[in-house]
């Protein structure tokens, strides 16, 4: 973590701006490859695969979401309904004739708490290109045609605007790690849809 100088004027204690995505990317490192592995195990290009990686991802999308939203979301994120992925999850869902078993709620987050959650939510959009294009070789159609989740925000610059808005947060060193908290409960939350039978 890098802090201000002591003589800074914005405050004593204050991460800089990429100090906070350095600070979330490391706290992370170990728990976002550990679900990389389990997300990994499901073979998305067969229909049972694939459902069963969309129910796992929306059992834990849900009640993050929903968190977000009871916390006030669009207050940090005027385009939440533009970032939101419920709906094209659920859609994927119907098509595949999934079902959504979201794990229990999430507690309403504070502001630290809701960029830690994004930091997760966001970033996986990345990972979601290169899914996609697995899917894409699929001989199922079912499959290829359920790209709505996967492909959400495709051509929009979400990650880039996201990462501009954790730019601007100036963060004590309490907040630092109250948004890692959020982010390695996001983890945690994916970990345990991906392990649930």
């Amino acid at each position: 973590m890098v802090l201000a100088a002591p003589d800074d004027t914005t405050g004593m204690g204050i991460t800089t701006p990429s100090g906070l995505r350095d600070s979330l990317r490391e706290a992370t490192a170990s728990a976002h490859r550990e679900l990389d592995a389990q997300f990994a195990a499901f073979d998305i290009t067969s229909r049972r695969g694939y459902r069963r990686f969309l129910e796992a991802s929306a059992a834990a999308l849900w009640p993050l979401e929903a968190a977000l939203d009871q916390g006030g979301v669009t207050r940090m994120f005027a385009d939440w309904p533009e970032r939101s992925r419920r709906a094209a999850i659920a859609a994927d869902l119907d098509r595949v004739g999934g079902s959504i078993r979201p794990l229990a709620e999430v507690s309403t987050l504070n502001r630290n708490g809701m960029l830690g959650t994004m930091y997760v939510l966001e970033g996986s959009r990345l990972g979601a290109k290169y899914l996609l294009r697995m899917i894409a070789q699929s001989a199922d159609p079912l499959i290829t045609e359920a790209g709505a989740y996967l492909s959400h925000g495709a051509g929009r610059p979400l990650w880039r605007s996201f990462l501009d808005r954790l730019q601007r947060e100036a963060m004590t060193a309490a907040d630092e790690a109250e948004a890692i908290a959020g982010a390695h409960q996001a983890f945690a939350l994916f970990a345990q849809a991906a392990a649930r039978p």
